[in-house]
């Protein structure tokens, strides 16, 4: 089902801080994007066959802002990249794992994401997602 990490998913207070910070490690800044039904804005930063995605809220009642109230700054999810993600997600149903997104919707960078509920993934929010390329 899973072919590679796709990405980190990766918290930020500040976008242009975050931004910053990543490119002081070596990383080149690939692109920036805003999500609006996310409420969100997302930056990418190619490292190997993966990205590591800053999310920057854009509103006070985005899932990202909720996430930043609650924990911290921080890792807000891991992403797999699949070849088939409606059955990628029938597979982890009939896995007994419990899905948020029980349909495919557009995410950041052209993908098509749907994320598992991290009740059933040992804590970790864990986005399946079928790249653009």
């Amino acid at each position: 089902m899973v072919k590679h990490i796709s990405h980190i998913g990766i918290a930020v207070k500040d976008l242009e801080t975050g931004i910053a910070f990543y490119e002081k490690l070596g990383l080149k800044l690939e692109a920036i994007e805003e999500v609006p039904s996310q409420k969100v804005k997302v930056a990418f930063f190619p490292c190997g066959d993966t990205r590591i995605e800053l999310l920057a809220p854009t509103a006070e009642d985005s899932p990202i802002a909720k996430f930043i109230e609650k924990k911290g700054e921080g890792i807000q999810h891991i992403a797999f990249a699949v070849d088939n993600l409606p059955q990628g997600l029938e597979k982890a149903q009939e896995e007994g794992i419990l899905l948020i997104d029980k349909e495919p919707r557009p995410g950041a960078h052209g993908a098509d994401i749907a994320f598992l509920h991290p009740k059933s993934t040992l804590g970790v929010l864990i986005e399946l997602c079928k790249e653009k390329h």
